[in-house]
């Protein structure tokens, strides 16, 4: 786990805080802190790491993969969905699992179409090398994995998106960087309130957490046939609200608790 450098951290968190339209409410912070806590927010970043990649490899089922290609990343993926959803498998047979490039027939793959691959590639890579570090640190509590509900969160994003193409490709994309970008400011946030050993692992996924959001946006601005700054606003409006309301379940993109 490198170390990332006080500065380094206000660099990374600069752009991020400048995207989103708002800060974690404080008594999120506060709840999420809590000790007793712990178990379902690990358990929900778990979760939401899984979810970023199943995100990703859908993008490049539905606009990269040929038929055969889509079966092979779908097989695939399979390990870590029984084992999140259906409860099968060793956890820690998961980390021998490794996708490659080499699966896709770039040739004849417009320029867009290559830059989305290597993007999604790397950071489906990235999100369930970080699926297998929450479960390390899980383990090493001993929390047992039992799964939790989902939070209303990005359902709220993706309800907005629009049916027609390219315009809900691009869309996708934009909910995919607010996705990225407010948990990465939710990893900074807690860091400081929890043990120094998660602390630093929030921390470290502070780099590719920052990328990804941008790396979502560069993809929307590439596809779409007009300015994207409206739709970014608009999702950012609709980011602030699900964030700010009140939220009667604590989960790692919920809003203001409200457990009355």
């Amino acid at each position: 786990m490198s170390v990332i450098s006080p500065s380094e951290v206000t660099s990374l968190l600069s752009p991020v805080n400048a995207f989103l339209h708002c800060e974690t409410p404080q008594s999120w912070i506060n709840e999420a802190q809590k000790e007793e806590n712990l178990r379902v927010i690990l358990t929900d970043h778990l979760i939401c790491e899984l979810k970023a990649a199943q995100s990703a490899m859908y993008l490049l089922r539905r606009y990269v993969a040929d038929e055969e290609t889509s079966k092979v990343l779908l097989g695939w993926l399979k390990p870590y969905e029984d084992f999140t959803y259906r409860h099968e498998g060793d956890w820690q047979s998961l980390n021998t699992k490794h996708l490659s490039k080499s699966v896709f027939n770039v040739e004849g793959l417009d320029p867009f179409k290559k830059d989305m691959l290597d993007k999604m590639v790397m950071l489906i890579k990235e999100e369930l090398h970080h699926f297998y570090q929450v479960l390390e640190i899980m383990h090493e509590l001993g929390f047992e994995y039992k799964s939790v509900t989902s939070s209303r969160y990005a359902n709220g994003l993706l309800r907005h998106v629009r049916t027609y193409e390219p315009e809900k490709l691009v869309d996708k994309l934009i909910c995919g960087a607010y996705i990225e970008a407010r948990s990465c400011e939710r990893f900074a946030k807690l860091a400081p309130h929890v043990s120094e050993d998660l602390g630093k692992f929030y921390v470290s996924l502070l780099r590719s957490e920052a990328r990804h959001f941008e790396d979502y946006l560069t993809l929307a601005s590439q596809i779409s046939k007009t300015d994207i700054s409206e739709r970014i606003n608009h999702f950012g409006s609709v980011e602030k609200s699900l964030i700010e309301s009140d939220d009667n379940e604590l989960r790692f993109h919920s809003g203001a608790p409200d457990f009355t």
